[in-house]
């Protein structure tokens, strides 16, 4: 497959970024999406400018937006061949500790937000044969005392794996990336010794580039000091 095309939500900064600099050295043309441009402006002039990187505001909880970015990518580069549907944010642990406005936005984003983006992409996707990622966590197979976070993961681990149930026989990979703790902005207090946000992306790396007929459905990943 010559020039393969990588859309990308949550792409600013953090995992989405690493994978897109991965994707980019691979020989992929990307999308990059997330609902600031500023960051994803220069990140795309860095991978190659128009020709090879596009970046798009997206509110991945808005329709609208997610339908509108598809367009885009099919308008500007023909076909959509791997969707890495990775926007998503955090909360402080315990059921009194957040806003409720915060609660909401983070299980819209990363609940309804990364349903949305399957179903603008999953017709592209069954043309193309191609390939669906989403970012789970380690808190989407270890319920953490007082998280919504751990539960909203949860749901993304069902997600994935209902995907890939309806996807079965059309030739479209799914994967369910699950980090543990990495080093991004996600943590106000770095953990010691974490995964970096390049050794999630080489993951991901890794699932995209098996031979057509591999399915690596789930990446569950640790740094070596993690317990939990």
């Amino acid at each position: 497959m010559a020039d393969p095309v990588f859309l990308i939500t949550g792409a600013s900064s953090g995992i989405g970024a690493a994978t897109a600099r991965a994707a980019a050295q691979a020989g992929h043309r990307l999308v990059l999406a997330a609902r600031s441009t500023d960051k994803l402006n220069d990140l795309a002039e860095e991978l190659g400018g128009p020709e090879r990187a596009i970046a798009v505001t997206c509110d991945v909880t808005e329709w609208d937006d997610q339908q509108a970015m598809v367009k885009l990518t099919l308008d500007r580069f023909g076909a959509l061949d791997v969707v890495f549907a990775n926007a998503g944010f955090g909360a402080k642990r315990g059921f009194t500790n957040e806003t409720v406005e915060h609660w909401r936005a983070m299980v819209l984003t990363n609940v309804y937000g990364a349903a949305l983006t399957i179903r603008a992409t999953i017709d592209a996707l069954r043309e193309s044969k191609g390939h669906l990622l989403i970012t789970g966590s380690v808190a989407g197979r270890r319920q953490q005392p007082g998280s919504l976070y751990s539960a909203t993961k949860w749901a993304v681990t069902a997600m994935g794996e209902g995907a890939r149930q309806e996807l079965n026989g059309s030739g479209v990979r799914v994967t369910l990336i699950e980090p543990g703790m990495t080093d991004t902005a996600f943590f106000d207090n770095r953990p010691k010794d974490p995964l970096h946000a390049d050794d999630v992306a080489r993951a991901v790396m890794w699932a995209v580039s098996q031979p057509a007929h591999v399915d690596i459905n789930e990446i569950l990943i640790r740094p070596t000091a993690q317990d939990g």
